[in-house]
């Protein structure tokens, strides 16, 4: 398949507001070792990608400068030992580059698009199914009957941890900050879903007998908050910090009550690391999103060239589930 030598792109222009996000032309990646390019039909758009945007979340030294960790398409290009071969469909984790026609990436971060869904909602899958599981099940450990909470449950993040969670047989808690996202938490699976606008989630829990596992990415006064609501041998595992790192926190509560804490995030980890997520994703979670038991949740659908209104609509938080770039 030859390919055309450039491609249509988004760019940011400077650090800023979703306005510096502009049109461009750029070269079509090739594909090296181990690599695919893949011709995306859809990316997705996730904070990740506004943090970059603003200037505060740079992209690894051998990555595209161009935002996008997600995307779904055909492989049109693949390097010696891709695993993949030219007309796969498949949905993949980036390293950046899903704003634009063409995405490079290690062909063992991509996955098929799962039996009976579109491309639409295939590109979902990757930034969101890969954060949650690596946090919510490897790293936080979660087990069948354990009580779970996740901050912004009605988010790209928050729904499908809700979905999983469920799947595997946890008691789901959730926060969100109105009426009509409480009501798709709860649609989701949801035991209870918490306005935090009118209610304090740390009572709630505490009536439960604490949580057994969070998923922040909140952070700020939500921390001491999170230990409070944690029952005794409580993980915590912080992903984000919308209200910022840095906070007073009794630590003398970690050790009385053997509580952890922990966190990570995606895209600083090693090639290797996310080869092993997405092994885990596809004999663990591919088969539920098969069966249906499991499903991205959308939002919106915007043109490439509209990235500037789809990040509006991200940062307005008006969004329940996911947004995503219609490339061609």
């Amino acid at each position: 398949m030859t390919l055309p030598k450039t491609m249509r792109a988004i760019e940011i222009s400077e650090p800023g507001g979703p306005e510096v996000l502009r049109p461009c032309e750029r070269p079509v990646p090739q594909p090296g070792p181990g690599e695919i390019v893949i011709r995306l039909a859809y990316a997705g758009v996730n904070r990740p990608d506004a943090l970059q945007r603003a200037g505060s979340y740079a992209p690894p030294p051998t990555a595209s400068d161009l935002p996008g960790l997600e995307g779904a398409g055909e492989v049109v290009a693949a390097g010696p030992g891709a695993g993949w071969k030219l007309g796969d469909r498949v949905c993949a984790l980036l390293p950046g580059g899903g704003y634009a026609e063409y995405a490079l990436t290690p062909g063992a971060h991509a996955l098929p698009v799962p039996a009976g869904m579109g491309l639409k909602q295939a590109a979902c899958l990757p930034e969101t199914f890969f954060t949650v599981w690596s946090n919510v099940f490897m790293r936080g450990r979660l087990r069948a009957g354990e009580r779970f909470l996740v901050h912004g449950g009605s988010s790209g993040i928050g729904t499908t941890a809700i979905q999983l969670a469920g799947a595997f047989g946890a008691r789901v808690f959730a926060t969100a900050g109105s009426k009509q996202k409480c009501a798709a938490c709860a649609r989701l699976g949801a035991e209870r879903a918490i306005n935090y606008r009118d209610e304090d989630f740390v009572e709630v829990l505490a009536a439960e007998g604490g949580a057994d596992l969070i998923l922040d990415m909140v952070g700020g006064e939500y921390l001491p908050r999170n230990v409070r609501a944690l029952a005794d041998d409580g993980r915590l595992v912080q992903i984000a910090f919308l209200q910022g790192p840095k906070v007073a926190l009794n630590f003398a509560q970690v050790m009385a009550r053997r509580l952890t804490i922990t966190g990570s995030t995606l895209r600083p980890q090693s090639d290797l690391a996310k080869a092993r997520i997405a092994e885990e994703l596809r004999a663990q979670v591919w088969p539920l999103l098969e069966a249906g038991r499991v499903a991205p949740v959308m939002d919106s659908e915007f043109a490439l060239e509209e990235a500037a209104e789809a990040h509006a609509r991200l940062e307005a938080s008006a969004h329940i589930g996911k947004i995503v770039l219609k490339v061609a």
